[in-house]
């Protein structure tokens, strides 16, 4: 503690007094130590004796230099002691004044309590010089307000009455002016009562908000009164245009204006898309034929009897069309995010949107005035919209594709073990009508989705084609199972050649016909795939009518080379009264595939008689018997030669048919009767080397109509 702090706290002391006992621990040892220094400092100075003799004027110096310090002692604190009685007088005079404002405070609360009271006291009087002012105003301005309106007080609620009364007959024009006659009248009390309603005029509201109301439900009815009752529709329509133009005193202005727009709007889609329930399976071509009929009347009734009902800032025939298209589209989105459609739905849908919705007869009305603004609507259908429409419509055609060609499939399966021959045609060729149904089902198809539009159209001929080549393989397939069943002997099949060559002419019709699957313009590359089908099918019945003629000519050929062999020639006229009797089948199959089979049994029975030969072995004994067998050979193939040269006739069935066909006289039991003629004769045998004449003669290539005729398919 320094010396300045030590001056202020000690108490002032007497000089000889003793020094009192310190109060605190510091003090105490600061003057422990003040002891132990002056003692040593005195033991210090007085330890010789001659300086004994100055200890007088040693003490007489402390003295003094004690007075001094006791001095300035007494000086601080007495300082000190002053300030301290400085504060505590402030004190004492804020303590004064808190207490002074503290009673003053409670004085006011008690007055303020006071004044709520007597504020409660007087608020009946109050309300009674409210009332003998509105009286004192009402005093002076009924005579003349009565004068001016011929109104008294006592007559407002009648006229209130009838004026309701009017609005509830849809007389708007006389309830609109009673209305105003009503609302002018508080208006001139408004300003003279300081903005203050009278009771007698709170019904007013009310009464002009009903009055909105029925002018409103007229707008929304816009369609129907212009055609029963134009008068009503106009009088609407001019009471809201008048409202909406006005300013009323102490109000918000009333648009009214906007209010019969929207009820324009909202009433006509309420008239034709109201309805939550989606049209049924099957019953949206009937909901858009109703629309188709619809639209375009309610668009004519617009510019025709709504229009000169309303002012020209309507724009109606516009307001009309953008409605009617805004309902319309958003029927049909709902309709999209519902159960998928049908495919009948779907084409319905996708043909309507894109063609005749938008076409003359609709939207695309010439009749239509360019108020309308129809280039402005969005497409009733987004791209992703008629992306999954047409992929969805696809899919289904697909599946109904794959059913059909699988029935006819069938259906020609169960044929081929029949007691009785295929059928032949007028020409007397093997014939089915399942070319013609598969044929017809996907031409169909794809013929009617060009109506729709050109992706479409090249997604139904893909999968067409897809599915015609899976039809032709599934053939295939059906033709080695028949094959294999029958050759086991697990399902013989009585005319089992017969059907073969009857499915070789059902190739035939497929391919004259396939280029009906080929778009208008589309390379005929486009049907490689279909051709690639046609040509496997073509070789594997090939190749199962000659395994037949195989096995009928093994017992033949399997003598060969024998001595039976080289000295006579039955057996190898046995192998061509075989293969002749065989091959006779062959007039039932058209051309040029019966050219094919007749090359392919050619190629095989040589074959196969060259193979025995290899195979087999024949010793000869001599030159003669070498001369023999040499004479042999060059006999059999002479004899093979004119064989398959009299196979090939020189005046074909085609020739005779295109012959009946040109004289066009001919009944078909005639036609029937010489073709049966031609088939029972027998064949030319034409010189050796030469060919027969007719043969080369082009025939007709039979007509489309053939293999493709007209009519649904069943």
């Amino acid at each position: 503690m320094d010396s300045a702090a030590q001056d202020k706290i000690q108490p002032t002391l007497l000089p000889g007094s003793s020094c009192p006992r310190p109060e605190w621990p510091e003090q105490e040892r600061a003057e422990q130590l003040a002891r132990g220094a002056a003692l040593k400092w005195a033991s210090g100075i007085f330890y010789r004796p001659e300086q004994l003799t100055r200890l007088g004027q040693y003490r007489s110096r402390e003295i003094q230099r004690n007075y001094s310090l006791e001095a300035r002692i007494k000086s601080v604190v007495q300082s000190y002691l002053e300030g301290v009685q400085t504060g505590v007088w402030q004190l004492t005079r804020a303590l004064e004044a808190v207490q002074g404002t503290r009673e003053a405070l409670s004085q006011a609360s008690h007055l303020l309590q006071g004044l709520s009271r007597t504020s409660q006291t007087l608020e009946p009087l109050r309300e009674c010089v409210v009332q003998h002012k509105q009286l004192q105003v009402l005093t002076q301005l009924l005579p003349r307000l009565q004068a001016e309106n011929n109104l008294s007080s006592k007559e407002l609620p009648a006229a209130v009455a009838h004026t309701q009364t009017l609005i509830d007959a849809r007389r708007f024009l006389e309830a609109y002016v009673s209305l105003r006659e009503l609302e002018q009248l508080r208006e001139e009390t408004w300003t003279p009562l300081g903005g203050l309603e009278l009771p007698i005029f709170q019904g007013l509201g009310l009464l002009a908000e009903a009055l909105g109301q029925a002018v409103e439900a007229a707008a929304g009815a816009a369609g129907r009164l212009a055609r029963e009752d134009p008068a009503l529709l106009v009088a609407a329509i001019r009471v809201a245009e008048v409202e909406t133009e006005r300013t009323i005193l102490g109000q918000a202005p009333r648009d009214w204006r906007q209010r019969c727009l929207r009820a324009l709007r909202e009433g006509l889609e309420q008239a034709h898309f109201a309805s939550p329930v989606l049209p049924e399976p099957g019953a949206l071509s009937g909901w858009l034929e109703a629309l188709q009929v619809a639209l375009p009347a309610e668009l004519a009734t617009a510019e025709a009897l709504v229009a000169p009902c309303c002012p020209p800032s309507y724009h109606v025939v516009q307001l009309w069309a953008h409605t009617l298209h805004s309902g319309l589209r958003r029927s049909v989105q709902q309709l999209l995010t519902g159960p998928e459609l049908g495919a009948a739905d779907t084409f319905a849908l996708l043909h309507w949107a894109l063609h005749v919705y938008m076409g003359k007869e609709m939207m695309g009305n010439l009749e239509l005035g360019p108020e309308a603004d129809v280039s402005q609507l969005e497409p009733l259908l987004t791209s992703e919209n008629i992306e999954q429409l047409e992929a969805a419509f696809v899919a289904q055609v697909q599946g109904s594709v794959t059913q059909w060609l699988k029935k006819a499939l069938d259906g020609e399966v169960a044929e081929w073990s029949r007691e009785q021959e295929p059928s032949t045609d007028p020409s007397g060729f093997y014939h089915s009508p399942m070319p013609a149904i598969v044929l017809q089902i996907l031409a169909e198809n794809i013929q009617v989705t060009s109506l729709i539009s050109d992706s479409l159209h090249r997604r139904v001929h893909n999968m067409a084609v897809l599915e015609l080549g899976a039809f032709l393989r599934s053939f295939s397939d059906a033709l080695i199972r028949f094959s294999r069943d029958h050759l086991r002997g697990e399902a013989v099949a009585p005319h089992y050649v017969s059907y073969l060559l009857a499915a070789f002419n059902h190739q035939s019709a497929l391919r004259s016909s396939v280029s009906v699957l080929l778009p208008d313009g589309e390379a005929s590359g486009a049907l490689a795939p279909v051709e690639a089908a046609l040509d496997d099918v073509q070789r594997r019945i090939c190749c199962l009518v000659l395994e037949v003629l195989q096995v009928e000519l093994q017992p033949l050929f399997s003598a060969l080379p024998s001595r039976r062999w080289l000295l006579s020639s039955e057996l190898l006229d046995g192998v061509c009264e075989q293969t002749a009797q065989f091959c006779q089948d062959f007039r039932r199959v058209r051309k040029p595939a019966v050219q094919l089979l007749l090359a392919e049994a050619e190629r095989t029975v040589v074959l196969q008689y060259l193979r025995a030969l290899m195979q087999g072995r024949l010793v000869c004994r001599g030159a003669d018997e070498r001369s023999q067998a040499a004479e042999r050979l060059r006999h059999d193939a002479a004899q093979l030669k004119e064989l398959f040269l009299g196979l090939v006739a020189g005046l074909s069935e085609d020739h005779v048919s295109a012959l009946l066909d040109l004289r066009g006289d001919v009944s078909r039991e005639h036609r029937q009767a010489a073709l049966s003629s031609l088939q029972a004769g027998p064949p030319p045998s034409p010189s050796t080397g030469r060919r027969a004449l007719f043969s080369l003669v082009p025939t007709p290539t039979p007509s489309l109509s053939s293999c493709l005729p007209s009519g649904p398919c069943s």
